[in-house]
């Protein structure tokens, strides 16, 4: 039987190795290689090469397993275990020089109980340009994750008012138009709001203690399935909720935080369902 351990140092070292190679991609200067839902919705070279990278060493790891890629198409496989990838996450601060960008990597299971048919085991989420590293791997039915070898931990719940919260925006605009309107309802009601450019680091920085709460309409699977599994291990809950313009809302916080938070979500006209209803 698979050991979700075993995926989760598998997930660790080959998203090192990417990294890596995202470095090399930056010293020599990065460029838009293509476009995808809009012209703002960037690809990199470096996009590209991190997930050929990250398949090859995969396939050579565990040939009979299926890959779920951002950039690459669908791999199917026989083994009932399947790799999330996101190459680069955070592709626009990449681009532009900021450090806020990561490689993702999570191991699933195939689960007859999970909405989709698999649950998340194992994943590593790995900074580029810091090297900082969160993993998170299931032990005896529970995640136990670190960060750089230390236990997570998230922020003690804080009062609505003291929440520092993360957010996204689309890359469609009348979608971004929807979430500015949520924002402004959100944003007097809580600490500040923080727009750091990636879903997989905001969660794991919610793990660490650095952010209260998180919220962002327009998610990918490959954008959250390991940093929530290390958001799970340190103490928060998250939630896939429909959001007001069609598309998966994520919204994450401490456990005992996560009902007021997402109240004020709702309250703030975020998701297809309007407070109460």
């Amino acid at each position: 039987m698979t050991d979700p351990r075993d995926l989760a140092a598998l997930s660790g070292d080959v998203a090192a190795e990417a990294a890596a190679l995202i470095r090399e991609h930056a010293a020599r200067g990065v460029e838009v290689a293509a476009t995808k839902s809009s012209d703002v919705d960037v690809v990199t070279a470096a996009d590209r090469a991190s997930e050929e990278l990250l398949r090859a060493r995969l396939v050579a790891a565990r040939p009979h397993d299926a890959i779920l890629g951002e950039e690459g198409e669908d791999r199917p496989g026989t083994s009932g275990v399947r790799w999330v990838l996101d190459p680069i996450d955070g592709t626009v601060n990449f681009l532009y020089g900021l450090p806020r960008h990561a490689v993702s990597v999570a191991a699933q299971m195939a689960d007859d109980e999970a909405p989709d048919g698999w649950s998340t085991v194992a994943g590593t989420v790995l900074e580029v340009p810091t090297g900082s590293t969160w993993t998170a791997h299931v032990q005896d039915g529970q995640p136990v994750g670190s960060r750089d070898g230390a236990p997570v931990r998230v922020r003690a719940p804080q009062p609505l008012a003291q929440m520092l919260v993360a957010t996204g925006f689309s890359y469609d605009r009348e979608v971004r138009h929807r979430q500015a309107e949520s924002l402004v309802r959100l944003l007097p009601r809580v600490r500040d709001i923080r727009r750091l450019g990636s879903c997989a680091l905001d969660l794991c920085l919610l793990a660490s203690g650095h952010l209260d709460a998180y919220v962002e309409e327009g998610v990918n699977l490959w954008d959250h399935a390991a940093a929530a599994l290390v958001a799970r291990a340190a103490g928060a809950r998250w939630e896939l909720h429909t959001g007001a313009s069609g598309r998966d809302l994520l919204v994450a916080a401490p456990a005992a935080a996560y009902d007021v938070f997402l109240q004020a979500v709702l309250e703030a006209g975020y998701a297809a369902t309007p407070a109460g209803e």
